[in-house]
């Protein structure tokens, strides 16, 4: 009996990814609509993420960390204000998302944008690199891209769906919780670690066209991941490279891209 019931509850967890495999974006000149397992609500992790977002903030606020450079503050949402609207390439209600972008007076080298549009910035990463605007434009495209991708809902969608075979699993075949356990451990080490790269990939592809679309340099990508090595050499990485591709590997993308993308950036250029 336990085969059996362990093939329909397979066949069952096999349904419910078939119905969950869809794509959160449409494909631009660089390719955005390979098919995600999506089986948790967007609502629910948009939820979630304002409300992180906005303890961020309150704990910001208090520590006296949050907006504190004026100037820095006006040139990321200057190019986020240039950024956004290009966003409805990939998907038509992205523009109308709530958008808010702040800096963080941190001397950390990462940013990053959570569902729904939230960024944050910390200014290590504009200070300690001098960042010019194009290569601010690039981080932001690429952290863009993870909401417009739903990276996060597709990642918790597959440790659901993995959680869910592997307790099931452990329950039909008679095995101790330990064994479960390390199958856990085996899927975070192993399928996740190499999801997570792919979508880091994905990032660098989409976010260099929102880059162009919005008239700045995507050749700047190529010298942001070079100020990004010399930063790494020698130490620990930044945490925006945390499970990220090579940065060389990136930077051979980028001008692989560079064919693609630099008719939006000359186009978007002759329309300002």
């Amino acid at each position: 009996m336990a085969p059996r019931r362990f093939g329909i509850a397979l066949c069952m967890i096999a349904a419910a990814v078939l119905v969950g495999c869809q794509t959160s974006t449409s494909g631009g000149v660089v390719g955005g609509q390979r098919k995600q397992l999506l089986l948790v609500s967007s609502q629910e992790l948009d939820r979630v993420a304002s409300q992180s977002y906005a303890k961020l903030l309150s704990e910001s606020t208090k520590q006296k960390t949050l907006n504190q450079d004026q100037a820095q503050l006006r040139r990321v949402r200057a190019v986020a204000g240039r950024i956004e609207p290009q966003t409805a390439v990939f998907r038509s209600d992205a523009p109308g998302w709530k958008w808010e972008v702040n800096v963080i007076s941190s001397p950390e080298l990462n940013a990053f944008c959570m569902p729904g549009g939230k960024i944050m910035f910390y200014s290590g990463l504009i200070q300690k690199l001098d960042l010019s605007d194009d290569e601010i434009a690039v981080v932001m495209g690429h952290e863009i891209t993870h909401a417009l991708r739903e990276h996060s809902r597709e990642q918790v969608s597959q440790a659901l769906a993995a959680r869910t075979a592997i307790d099931l699993g452990a329950v039909l075949l008679g095995l101790g919780q330990s064994s479960a356990d390390l199958a856990g451990v085996v899927y975070q080490a192993l399928i996740a670690t190499r999801f997570s790269r792919a979508d880091e990939s994905e990032a660098d592809r989409i976010g260099l066209e929102l880059t162009a679309r919005a008239g700045y340099d995507p050749r700047a990508g190529v010298s942001l991941w070079q100020k990004m090595m010399k930063a790494s050499s020698g130490g620990r990485p930044p945490e925006l490279l945390s499970s990220h591709p090579a940065e060389s590997n990136r930077v051979q993308q980028i001008q692989a891209l560079l064919p693609r993308v630099m008719p939006l950036y000359e186009a978007a250029r002759r329309g300002r």
